[in-house]
């Protein structure tokens, strides 16, 4: 396997799992923190899927068998406004927190598949809040474009097609479960949205702040 077969999973582990964990550091040693975060997101951006490899390596070492795809997608729910920190806008307009609110509720939603895909009636009704999500985290992206000038504004509406595009993706896949049973695809095709909407919020703190 190469490094970046596993997206979305690879692109999921440094801020769903060994970026928290940092952050629980700081209590205890901040500068030790810092200097491990600086480490590893710059090894990740000259090396995509190293610190996935690095996680799914000590899994296997400590003969650990355990589902990734699920299991990131229930950090997901669990992760603080304090652990998500390197993704929130910073800028005080409404536009700004709105997109902040809209991308961390869906996120919020599409961490409760792996707990709520088992039972059809909830399953159901959870993908009908997935499905509300998406439009208002698009709405709250339009908002933001009139903020961002040229470049920048065609930066995030690249970001935005490939967002729909995997909310097409996801809805196929729904489709494919109810007939297939298969949850694994269901679960990867939700961390693809989570990698896409974290993908629209680095553009906007890249291009408008």
């Amino acid at each position: 396997m190469t490094m970046g077969d596993e997206l979305p999973v690879t692109s999921l582990v440094l801020p769903v799992l060994i970026r928290p964990v940092l952050t629980q550091l700081e209590k205890y040693d901040l500068g030790a923190s810092q200097t491990l975060r600086a480490a590893l997101t710059k090894a990740e951006a000259a090396i995509p899927g190293l610190n996935y490899d690095l996680v799914a390596g000590i899994m296997r070492r400590a003969d650990i068998p355990v589902n990734m795809n699920e299991s990131l997608l229930r950090l997901q729910g669990t992760l603080t406004e304090n652990e998500c920190a390197d993704l929130r806008l910073n800028r005080s307009e409404e536009a700004f927190q709105e997109l902040n609110k809209k991308s961390a509720a869906l996120k919020k939603i599409l961490s409760r598949i792996p707990d709520e895909i088992t039972d059809r009636k909830t399953f159901l009704e959870t993908i009908k809040e997935i499905a509300s999500a998406i439009k208002k985290l698009l709405d709250a992206v339009n908002e933001v474009s009139t903020y961002t000038p040229g470049p920048g504004k065609q930066a995030l509406e690249q970001r935005k097609r490939e967002f729909v595009k995997y909310s097409k993706r996801f809805s196929n896949t729904l489709k494919e479960y109810f007939k297939e049973g298969q949850a694994n695809a269901v679960f990867v095709s939700a961390l693809y949205l989570i990698h896409q909407t974290n993908q629209i919020l680095y553009t906007v703190k890249n291009k408008s702040e």
